[in-house]
């Protein structure tokens, strides 16, 4: 283990308007499609993460399992969650995810009317910011 989760940033934005677990969601699957988590990584468990984010405990639950079940993390009674590889068995798994962020932004950029000649721009010059 190289990484150290714990050390990592997870925000949660409360009035952005995506729901709260698929943020989580995302995010965590982010992170270690990315490789900033690595395979055997150890999660906060459920608790920590809803104490320190500030969310359900419930909603915190959802997302572990859903990203159990596909492959992102494992859960060991008694020892705790582990970063997993699973998901790597269906490699377009992690690039589908990412593709839905970027597809969704897209069609939000184009409700509010931004021309497609501009959203490359605006995501180019808000990189640099970062």
């Amino acid at each position: 283990m190289t990484n150290h989760p714990s050390s990592i940033q997870i925000t949660i934005d409360q009035d952005n308007g995506i729901p709260i677990w698929l943020q989580l969601r995302n995010r965590l699957i982010y992170l270690i499609s990315s490789g900033q988590y690595v395979k055997g990584d150890k999660l906060p468990t459920v608790r920590e993460m809803a104490v320190k984010l500030g969310i359900n405990y419930n909603t915190v639950s959802k997302v572990y399992q859903d990203i159990e079940r596909d492959g992102y993390i494992k859960s060991q009674r008694g020892k705790g969650t582990f970063v997993h590889d699973g998901y790597l068995e269906n490699p377009a798994s992690a690039s589908d995810e990412v593709d839905s962020l970027v597809d969704e932004f897209i069609f939000q950029c184009r409700e509010m009317g931004v021309p497609r000649s501009d959203i490359l721009s605006r995501v180019e010059s808000r990189l640099s910011l970062i």
